[in-house]
């Protein structure tokens, strides 16, 4: 487990702003009594996001989009990518301390805005911007597409942060460590989400909209919040970046949803039936399937896939010519057992499905065929060079792929759904031995006699079937929390981690984990992101927070509040932040927005299950 240290910072601002400059350099010359000056002047820009952000701008959003959790204490968060973005325009205002340019707003389902696009010089020529807010620099074209998004201006003056406010609402989040992630910043919004519904964020620019009495725009007066102001129309912002998530109970949150999961823990298996033979092959993994017989004929039998309650393997096996050679009779109930059978027709058809993989392994086949045969005689004068026998990586790297399971049907790997039943977590091993009669279906093309299957027995495909092990689940956890780590360990402490052999999500609620090596521990936790800005909320409309106490761990926490919410929910930033100064003994205007965050994060949940 690494050990890495979170560190936050009031802000990065860059060493330019975005903007046009000109930079003129003068030399004089002096010879004896004369002198004679010469210059010259270069203009060059700094480009910046302005009217869009790229996708890769954004690392994470917090609550993840789509979520499903007790977020109600939550202040959403976004992430961005290059630590200086906050900072790299001017909001207006006339302030002399500059306090970022982007805010995140969040509404309620019948509030949210609907976004439109438009141009940059479409939005112009609406003149309800402040002419700085919408001059091209050179990088800026007038045809560049703009999210915009129209809120009440009644709304809006209930929502926004005071000038004063945004410099508390951005911070540098960065680490130091192995593992650590590198520098970002976080821009925090200032509202609670509602329980009980829907909430939308958007991150909104706010690029010269302020004046030194408030937030307005041509022909509209919006101070800011608690001043007053005039309603009955709506304000343009520009929307840079926007996501959805939902706000339930606490038995969606993180860590209620992963700690249900051990209530219907279990082996991969059917329950018993009451019937003694029938348990017997429950017990094992076995699932009755509808079997059709090649004549025709309709039968039950038998069947597992490569998940099984332990980690298995019989070693080579035999090059099979057909799949009805890997049926196995159980004869005291005359059912077949159709399990690597079915294996080893599926690992052919998947094969037969792809015409670069099929081609490529006659083509190998058909070569080392040739180099079979290839007869040199002792006094033959010229050197023949040896044919390249070896199978080729594109086709290597897919069988490499297959033994991980790649490509596999979700009905081979659970052909019942009773085996997962809903929020559940099931502990399971590869068996390798299904693992191989897969690959070994899919390298049967070309082999037609018993010459062949004796050439695919001693010159078998290159790759690995370790000791593999994990875990699948099927819970509201997997789409709620779409960055949900999973680490593996071989040691119930969690020293010794095990090298993940293949994570996928099998449908939008069920998680594939598996990992080399026999599983003693698995570990369920958010991403880094997952640490969040959270309040306490008190009752009655109030909100405090216990402040960590600078002894460390083992001095007695501080209380801070009660504080009354704001309109909305919004929380009182600066009152909030003059409270927690006093709680430690320093001036209000010394807290800058680093401190305040290392106060309000909360830590990412971890949930550890022991097998």
């Amino acid at each position: 487990m690494s050990d890495n240290t979170v560190t936050f910072a009031a802000h990065r601002r860059p060493a330019l702003e975005a903007g046009d400059y000109a930079i003129t350099v003068t030399q004089t010359v002096a010879v004896g009594s004369a002198t004679e000056s010469f210059g010259t002047s270069r203009r060059f820009s700094v480009g910046g996001d302005r009217f869009a952000l790229p996708p890769t701008a954004i690392r994470a959003v917090f609550p993840p989009d789509g979520s499903l959790g007790d977020h109600g204490n939550v202040l959403p968060h976004v992430v961005l990518d290059r630590p200086s973005l906050p900072w790299e325009r001017d909001p207006g205002g006339g302030g002399d301390d500059r306090p970022p340019w982007l805010a995140l707003l969040l509404f309620d389902e019948d509030e949210k805005p609907q976004p439109r696009t438009t141009t940059v010089g479409a939005l112009t020529r609406e003149g309800r911007l402040p002419e700085q807010a919408t001059v091209l620099e050179r990088h800026d074209s007038a045809d560049d597409p703009v999210t915009v998004i129209d809120v009440p201006a009644a709304l809006l003056t209930s929502l926004m942060p005071a000038y004063a406010e945004l410099r508390l609402l951005a911070h540098v989040r960065g680490g130091t460590g192995p593992d650590a992630d590198p520098d970002a910043a976080v821009v925090v919004g200032n509202r609670l989400p509602g329980d009980g519904t829907t909430s939308t964020v958007h991150l909104v620019s706010l690029e010269h909209r302020f004046r030194a009495d408030g937030l307005g725009a041509p022909g509209l007066d919006l101070p800011h919040p608690g001043r007053g102001g005039t309603g009955g129309s709506t304000v343009p912002l520009v929307s840079l970046a926007s996501w959805r998530f939902a706000c339930v109970s606490a038995d969606h949150s993180f860590p209620g949803l992963v700690r249900d999961l051990a209530s219907d823990g279990g082996d991969l298996r059917l329950p018993d039936v009451g019937n003694a033979t029938a348990n017997g092959f429950l017990t094992q993994g076995l699932v009755p399937l509808r079997h059709r017989l090649r004549q025709g004929g309709r039968s039950i039998g038998w069947y597992r896939g490569p998940l099984s309650t332990g980690a298995t393997d019989g070693g080579p096996v035999t090059p099979a010519r057909s799949a009805d050679a890997l049926l196995r009779l159980h004869t005291d109930v005359g059912m077949f057992d159709v399990s690597h059978a079915a294996a080893w027709q599926l690992g052919r058809l998947l094969a037969l499905r792809s015409t670069d993989i099929s081609s490529s392994l006659y083509i190998w086949r058909r070569r080392r065929d040739i180099a079979a045969k290839q007869t040199v005689p002792v006094d033959y004068p010229l050197a023949v060079p040896a044919a390249d026998t070896d199978m080729p990586e594109g086709l290597l790297t897919w069988l490499r792929n297959l033994a991980q399971l790649d490509g596999v049907p979700l009905p081979y790997l659970l052909p019942d759904e009773k085996l997962l039943p809903a929020e559940s977590i099931r502990f399971v091993g590869l068996d390798q031995r299904w693992i191989r009669h897969l690959v070994d279906g899919a390298t049967s093309i070309g082999r037609l006699g018993p010459a062949d299957a004796q050439r695919d027995a001693d010159d078998p495909p290159p790759l690995e079937f370790p000791t593999v092990t994990g875990a699948l689940i099927r819970s509201a956890v997997v789409p709620g929390y779409p960055g949900l780590l999973v680490d593996a360990y071989a040691d119930p402490a969690g020293t010794r981690r095990l090298t993940p052999w293949r994570t996928a999500r099998l449908t939008p609620d069920i998680l594939l984990c598996l990992f080399q090596g026999e599983l003693a521990r698995l570990d369920l936790h958010q991403p880094p992101e997952g640490q969040h800005l959270a309040v306490e909320q008190l009752g009655d409309g109030t909100i405090g927070k216990t402040l960590r106490a600078p002894g460390g761990v083992t001095a007695t926490p501080t209380p801070v509040g009660p504080l009354p919410l704001g309109a909305l929910r919004t929380v009182p930033v600066a009152g909030l932040g003059a409270a927690i100064a006093d709680a430690l003994g320093v001036a209000p205007t010394e807290l800058d927005s680093g401190d305040l965050a290392l106060q309000l994060t909360e830590t990412a949940e971890r949930v550890t299950f022991l097998t």
